[in-house]
């Protein structure tokens, strides 16, 4: 049974220019470093990072957390797998708000715009 469902949609530019402007300070805040390789590998980095901010963002919409009761940015994780889809892990608090859920990701982007949804289903 479906609990709740987040989606988030980000334009790839805004992404650029925070990475531009913040630099390492947020993407340490906000991405892990497995995260940051990933994208690093890619010629257009700042379109898989905004993919994955899109994700940790729809992750707490669906929980109804936002950035608060103890949820982190780095305790949310896209994990990309090259055989399989990309896949949420979850740390921390978290990891505890979710004991009892499956969770479904989907992600998609353009060169301008990127987005993901979160499905979380009880178990």
């Amino acid at each position: 049974m479906i609990q709740s469902i987040g989606l988030d949609v980000i334009e790839t530019k805004r992404m650029e220019e925070s990475l531009h402007r913040f630099g390492a300070r947020f993407r340490k805040r906000v991405f892990t470093e497995r995260e940051c390789r990933y994208c690093d590998g890619h010629a257009e980095a700042h379109i898989h990072f905004a993919a994955r901010f899109a994700a940790k963002e729809a992750m707490m919409k669906a929980l109804g957390t936002g950035w608060g009761q103890g949820v982190d940015w780095q305790q949310i994780e896209v994990l990309a797998g090259e055989d399989r889809p990309p896949r949420l892990s979850v740390t921390g608090r978290t990891a505890e708000l979710c004991r009892s859920l499956k969770i479904h990701l989907s992600l998609s982007h353009s060169r301008t715009i990127a987005a993901a949804v979160v499905v979380l289903e009880k178990l």
